[in-house]
């Protein structure tokens, strides 16, 4: 796994109300700091991707549908620089994702519904100057590619 990615396995409780799943808490070990959390949706065969930040850990949850969530190590001096991390998570896989500043990072939505992904990162989004750098899903800068693997 890239240096500094970390993952938990999330339990899902069911009972006859329904069910719960906690995502993050700050008594897990890799819990940092809480800086915002927020919700957003990716539509089936789309890709969001690919983007970075400086200082910002990201805690990436998709809570509804499913997601190939890749991670590209590019930073300097790393000891896992130039590694590709995959996770599939969602509905079928619950997990959480701690993805390091400095990591490149994206997913596609790989099932049939739109996917609802939840996210705790440790900074305050800054409207003025935000904490990310982007570049397009079919960059040639990070040797991925977003289709789909038939083993």
């Amino acid at each position: 796994m890239i240096d500094g990615v970390k993952t938990k396995r999330l339990k899902v409780i069911p009972d006859e109300r329904g069910r719960l799943m906690e995502c993050l808490r700050a008594d897990d070990d890799l819990f940092v700091k809480f800086g915002q959390f927020y919700m957003t949706t990716t539509f089936p065969g789309v890709v969001k991707g690919w983007h970075l930040h400086h200082r910002q850990l990201d805690n990436i949850v998709c809570v509804k549908g499913m997601i190939k969530l890749a991670l590209y190590d590019g930073r300097d001096g790393s000891p896992t620089k130039g590694q590709i991390d995959e996770f599939f998570i969602g509905e079928h896989n619950p997990m959480l994702v701690r993805v390091p500043a400095g990591v490149w990072h994206g997913w596609k939505c790989v099932g049939s519904e739109e996917a609802y992904i939840v996210n705790a990162p440790t900074e305050v989004y800054d409207y003025q100057s935000p904490d990310q750098d982007e570049l397009p899903a079919d960059t040639p800068k990070i040797p991925y590619d977003w289709g789909a693997r038939l083993r």
